[in-house]
C-alpha cells in the first residue's frame, strides 16, 4: 500500500554477493555502515553481508544482534579472541555463500556505493581476472597514515611487481574459490593483488572514493601500518619467487 515502508526482500540461500566486513569496536559505524550496504545493493544484485566481530571489547556484538532484526541480509560471526583483520577476513570469507565476495573495512572510510563499481569492473573484464580492487585516488586520511601507506607501497611495488597502486584499501571484490586458494597468514589482507597474480590471475584497480573517519578509532599507526608490513613483504617476496606455475593438459 502507498505510504507504507516496503518490507526488506527475502534472501536467498545461494545470493550471488558476499560482503564480509570485519570490526573491532565499531559500534557507532555499524548502523550507518549497514543502511549504506543495503541502499548500495538492494535492487540490484541478491546478497548477504557477512559482520566478522574480532572480540571487540565494546558493545559492538549486541549491535549486531539487534541489527538483524532491521536487515536480514546480515549474518554475525564472533572470534572468541582477537585474532586480526586477515583472520577476519578469511574467517568470513570461508563462511560466505557467494561466489564472489566484496570486502570493506568497518570503519566507514570505504564507501558501499563504489561495490556496484567494482561489481560493473568485472562484467567488462576478461574472465582471467580474478580481484578487482579499490584504488584509493584521493585519501582522506591524516598525514601519518598516508606518509606510512605511501612508502609502504613503494616498497612493496618495487619488491613485488604486482601492478597494483593502492593495495592496502579494503574495498575489494574478489572470486571466493580463488581466495581459499591463497596462502593464509597474518597481514595477508595487504598483499592480495601479488598473491592473486602469483596463482596465475588477473587483478584490476578500480579508482573508488575515500571519506575521513568520523566516529570510532584508528586501530592502525605508523608502527603496525609500515615496520609490520616491511617484515611480511619479505616473506611475500620469497612466495613469489618459490611459485612455479605449470600449464597441464589432460590426455
Amino acid at each position: 500500500m502507498r505510504g507504507q515502508p516496503q518490507p526488506p526482500p527475502a534472501v536467498s540461500a545461494d545470493p550471488p554477493l558476499s560482503v564480509v566486513v570485519p570490526v573491532f569496536n565499531e559500534r557507532d559505524n555499524i548502523e550507518p555502515l549497514l543502511a549504506e550496504i543495503a541502499a548500495a545493493l538492494r535492487g540490484r544484485i541478491g546478497f548477504e553481508i557477512l559482520y566478522v566481530d574480532d572480540a571487540s571489547g565494546d558493545d559492538t556484538l549486541a549491535v549486531l544482534d539487534a541489527a538483524r532484526a532491521r536487515y536480514p541480509e546480515l549474518r554475525v560471526l564472533h572470534h572468541q579472541r582477537r585474532s586480526g583483520q586477515s583472520t577476519a577476513v578469511h574467517s568470513g570469507v570461508r563462511a560466505a555463500r557467494g561466489a564472489w565476495v566484496a570486502t570493506l573495512d568497518g570503519d566507514g572510510q570505504n564507501d558501499p556505493a563504489d561495490i556496484p563499481r567494482l561489481l560493473a569492473a568485472r562484467a567488462d573484464a576478461d574472465a582471467s581476472i580474478k580481484l578487482f580492487a579499490g584504488w584509493r585516488t584521493t585519501r582522506r586520511d591524516g598525514l601519518g597514515k598516508r606518509l606510512s601507506s605511501r612508502i609502504a607501497n613503494a616498497v612493496r611495488a618495487r619488491l613485488l611487481r604486482d601492478a597494483t597502486p593502492d593495495t592496502g584499501c579494503g574495498l575489494k571484490l574478489i572470486e571466493r574459490a580463488v581466495f581459499l586458494e591463497l596462502p593464509y597468514f597474518d597481514h595477508m589482507h595487504r598483499f592480495l593483488p601479488a598473491l592473486v597474480r602469483r596463482h596465475g590471475y588477473g587483478c584490476q584497480s578500480v579508482p573508488v572514493g575515500h571519506r575521513p573517519r568520523t566516529r570510532g578509532v584508528s586501530k592502525y599507526g605508523m608502527w603496525n601500518r609500515l615496520w609490520v608490513g616491511l617484515a611480511d613483504l619479505r616473506g611475500v617476496a620469497w612466495l613469489m619467487r618459490r611459485t612455479r606455475l605449470t600449464p597441464v593438459r589432460e590426455l
